[in-house]
């Protein structure tokens, strides 16, 4: 097995701090739109930009929720291990707000198209993007591309794409692990 170094700390931060402004621009103040990261990896990087956007750039009016789609995905019972839930904490209402998903990776599509089933439970949003931080195009099952993106990798379906974020793994950086 051998791994390479797609992002190191340095070059995530400077990602995050580019996705964030590009928030900024498409949204402005936040007033009618929430963020929502699919769990369980795409909290971290919903909450590093959230945390950016009120401490960096000042945006006061930030909402952030987490979003479990384990019982939505459409592989729920196909495997032999019992699946284990996330939280859902969505603690407003998205009813005619934009709503911008983030999550890690962004694979097969399968994970976002749960997330737009889910979300349903709790309004109907006026519209939805994706913010991603790793796209691994030519992988996907369905027709879903991010808004945001961080970076795009051409990864083939052997190799895996993996994020790891300091406050959960001890260091920000981005792996393609080979097998």
């Amino acid at each position: 097995m051998s791994q390479k170094v797609l992002l190191n700390a340095k070059e995530v931060n400077i990602i995050l701090h580019r996705l964030a402004c590009q928030l900024i621009e498409n949204h402005n103040d936040f007033t009618d739109t929430v963020l929502i990261g699919i769990q369980p990896r795409g909290k971290f990087l919903a909450n590093r930009i959230a945390q950016m956007l009120r401490n960096d750039y000042k945006i006061k009016n930030v909402q952030l929720g987490h979003l479990d789609i384990t019982f939505f995905r459409d592989d729920f019972r196909r495997g032999d291990k019992p699946l284990e839930a996330n939280t859902t904490e969505i603690n407003f209402v998205v009813e005619d707000k934009k709503v911008v998903f983030i999550d890690d990776v962004l694979y097969t599509g399968r994970s976002i198209r749960s997330a737009l089933t889910a979300i349903q439970s709790f309004g109907r949003p006026k519209g939805i993007e994706l913010l991603t931080l790793i796209d691994r195009r030519f992988s996907r099952h369905l027709p879903i591309q991010p808004d945001y993106r961080g970076r795009q990798v051409d990864a083939i379906n052997k190799e895996k794409v993996k994020v790891n974020w300091a406050e959960f793994d001890g260091e920000d950086s981005v792996y393609l692990i080979s097998k």
